[in-house]
């Protein structure tokens, strides 16, 4: 199995910055992409940003130049740096990895618990 540790929620006024960490543990084979989703309440969980193996990135239209996604691979570590934070970016966020136990395994999905983070006007 495979276990997400986020960290680096809170609250933060409008323009602010936060970070976000999520660690990765257990049995790890390989990790295909490693990336952020958020749920505002009452909406869906939605892709903020992604990095594939190759390092490859992908944003959401509404945090492009804002957020940027990186990772520490020897770590199995992916990092969100959120700056010019906006009250709209206020959400649970959620880490996501796609990852193989095993050499002869499917990737599939892993989730973190979430962490809150709250911009304030």
């Amino acid at each position: 199995q495979v276990q997400l540790v986020e960290s680096g929620g809170g609250l933060v006024q409008a323009g602010g910055s936060l970070r976000l960490s999520c660690a990765a543990s257990g049995r790890i084979f390989s990790i295909n992409s490693m990336g952020w989703y958020r749920q505002a309440p009452g909406n869906k969980r939605d892709l903020v940003a992604v990095i594939t193996s190759g390092g490859s990135t992908n944003y959401a239209d509404s945090v492009k130049g804002r957020f940027t996604i990186s990772r520490d691979v020897a770590k199995n570590t992916v990092y969100l740096q959120m700056n010019s934070l906006k009250p709209e970016d206020t959400a649970v966020y959620y880490c996501n990895q796609y990852a193989r136990t095993a050499p002869v395994t499917k990737p599939i999905n892993y989730w973190g618990q979430g962490t809150q983070v709250t911009v304030s006007s």
